[in-house]
């Protein structure tokens, strides 16, 4: 691994037993072709505390390759067995009590628990050069909240192992950060010996850059995407007097959304002629309103409730047209990942997804918060932009933000002060999040919202669309690339996801010009060599693969490549054409391992 990340820092802990570090983990159904591990601990082939076990006992026993050192702890972040019964654990580190950023690995072991390799973050030991702080928590906790501009929460002591670096410092989470748009939070990373800011970075993930936000008003654009407006009923939902109904139950109602038109929603019945936003059958998904407040709690927002179960009216005059939107979108997103992957939600903890709309005061984004655990939609600036962003594909690309911090963690390498990100794992995560997000559409396949392999191509932008995955730099407005060179380490992330996207949408379609919908694609590649797709089911099912097996923190375009080309052997085998098709693929883009840079070799 060439470096490490830089976002995401508070350490996640998987929810312990004592005995196992990890309760509830799952094992796939090979009868189901679900790619994700889904099924009750204490399978016939292995329980989940003896996978875990073994993983960890692997780990230590080849310290050399995984990089485990004395005082090191590893908790099982996940557990994954393939169907064909290959055992995957994630872990998160911590080293004499102190969490270790950037110390995640994934040990991979046999379908007999044997040791068969690791992906690790960190490629050095983890142990600070130090043993004691010379800053005190006070004084870390008053530098973070001068440099984030915000309230500052406890220090907490870590091991800063990013960037080739091993070194103690407190990390420490700033509220209401005036650097953050919408006032959002930033986790501060101090030096425990210097007081040099290590780091210091939003805990959400924008839709909009703020780079990309200076390009439009530069450019004067105003968007403001045309809705599909609805007639809606005044009508009572129909009630069945035939027996006692016993609240709250679980009903169908209908959205008159901005975006997706009309669309059924499954809803809670709490009385007679009393409906709540709240989704049963999906764990309990939940849309509330942040009233015009920049909240990161989801508790402190109002519900959406009312007698007709019919939502919103097609248009911004109601409140609770967004929320039809958002609704809908949180609800096929889910749909999507539990259909083709069998992941049970976001952190796939058979638990629902969160959205507030109407977030802050004239908010011109959409954002996947990992503090809050929700999605957060903004109404416009009612200026340059004068709708929320409610659209399915926002939502499926910030809720599979939601996916890869439940996963691989990935994180950009830098944050200037303006909150651009730059480097490659970032520009990874923005991919994956384009990637995912179209194919939401696609399992969506509503015909107000048709399917493709445009981003944001209903926001009302001149050059109709935001990105595009078959020639990304037909996206002139944040300079997206279409394939990597040495300067793309340090490129900003939205402008960087072009390289993976590319391979992506190589991987899926294949090259040339290519007419899918009512989209024309005419995908380029670097030497000029065709690529032939193996459709866009099988890429999926490898890219998913290859991020909640083969990718952690840190992974790069060059650690990518190698995490999908892993990914289809497991699937499909080393001879096979998909495996070919990945090589190819990501050849197209400029990525190989004669190109591989020297550190990571």
């Amino acid at each position: 691994m060439r470096r490490a990340h830089i976002r995401g820092l508070a350490v996640a802990v998987a929810v312990t037993t004592a005995a196992t570090g990890l309760a509830g983990t799952a094992f796939a159904d090979p009868a189901t072709g679900a790619d994700q591990a889904s099924a009750s601990a204490g399978a016939a082939d292995g329980s989940a505390a003896s996978v875990v076990e073994a993983a960890r006992a692997a780990a230590f026993a080849h310290a050399s390759a995984t990089g485990v050192t004395q005082g090191d702890e590893l908790r099982a972040q996940d557990v994954m067995i393939d169907p064909e019964g290959t055992r995957h654990v994630r872990f998160v580190r911590t080293h004499q009590g102190m969490p270790v950023l950037g110390g995640d690995l994934v040990v991979h072991l046999t379908r007999q628990s044997a040791y068969a390799g690791v992906t690790r973050a960190a490629d050095h030991s983890v142990a600070p050069a130090a043993a004691a702080a010379k800053l005190t928590a006070g004084q870390a906790e008053a530098k973070a909240a001068t440099v984030a501009k915000g309230d500052a929460g406890t220090a907490e002591l870590v091991v800063d192992a990013r960037d080739g670096a091993s070194a103690l410092a407190y990390q420490v989470r700033v509220s209401d950060s005036a650097t953050t748009e919408a006032g959002g939070s930033r986790t501060v990373v101090i030096d425990a010996l210097t007081g040099k800011v290590r780091s210091n970075a939003p805990d959400n993930d924008e839709f909009l850059s703020p780079q990309l936000l200076d390009t439009l008003r530069e450019r004067g654009e105003t968007l403001d995407p045309a809705t599909g407006l609805v007639q809606q009923s005044n009508g009572l939902a129909a009630y069945s007097s035939a027996a006692a109904v016993h609240y709250p139950v679980k009903a169908t109602g209908t959205g008159n959304s901005l975006f997706a038109g009309k669309v059924s929603l499954s809803t809670t019945q709490t009385a007679r002629r009393s409906f709540l936003l709240k989704d049963t059958t999906r764990w309990g998904t939940e849309t509330r309103d942040a009233k015009g407040q920049y909240l990161e709690d989801f508790g402190q927002g109002k519900k959406f409730t009312n007698t007709t179960n019919k939502w919103g009216n097609g248009a911004v005059s109601s409140r609770v047209s967004a929320a039809a939107d958002a609704q809908y979108g949180v609800a096929k997103t889910l749909d999507f990942y539990k259909k083709t992957f069998g992941r049970k939600g976001i952190k796939n903890n058979s638990k629902g997804a969160r959205a507030m709309v109407h977030f802050g005061k004239k908010v011109a984004n959409a954002f996947w918060d990992s503090y809050c655990g929700c999605m957060l939609y903004g109404d416009g600036d009612g200026d340059m932009f004068k709708k929320p962003l409610v659209v399915l594909d926002v939502t499926g690309h910030e809720l599979t933000h939601g996916v890869v911090d439940a996963t691989a963690k990935l994180e950009p390498t830098r944050v200037d002060a303006n909150g651009n990100q730059y480097g490659e794992a970032g520009s990874l995560n923005e991919s994956l999040a384009d990637i995912f997000g179209s194919n939401v559409e696609f399992s969506a396949n509503n015909p107000k919202n048709p399917p493709n392999y445009l981003v944001g191509e209903k926001l009302g932008l001149d050059q109709k669309f935001l990105r595009r995955l078959d020639h990304p730099s037909l996206d002139v407005l944040e300079g997206t690339i279409d394939y990597w060179d040495p300067s793309t380490y340090d490129a900003e992330v939205h402008a960087g996801s072009g390289v993976s996207s590319h391979a992506y949408y190589l991987l899926a379609e294949g090259s040339g010009r290519k007419r899918i919908g009512s989209v024309t694609y005419d995908s380029p590649t670097y030497d000029g060599l065709p690529v032939t797709g193996i459709g866009r089911a099988k890429a999926t099912k490898i890219y998913y693969r290859a991020l909640t097996r083969y990718m952690v923190s840190s992974t790069d375009f060059h650690d990518a490549r190698v995490a999908t080309l892993k990914a289809a052997k497991a699937l499909y085998g080393t001879n096979s054409p998909e495996y070919k098709a990945v090589n190819r693929s990501w050849a197209a883009v400029n990525v190989t391992s004669a190109n591989r840079p020297a550190a990571q070799r």
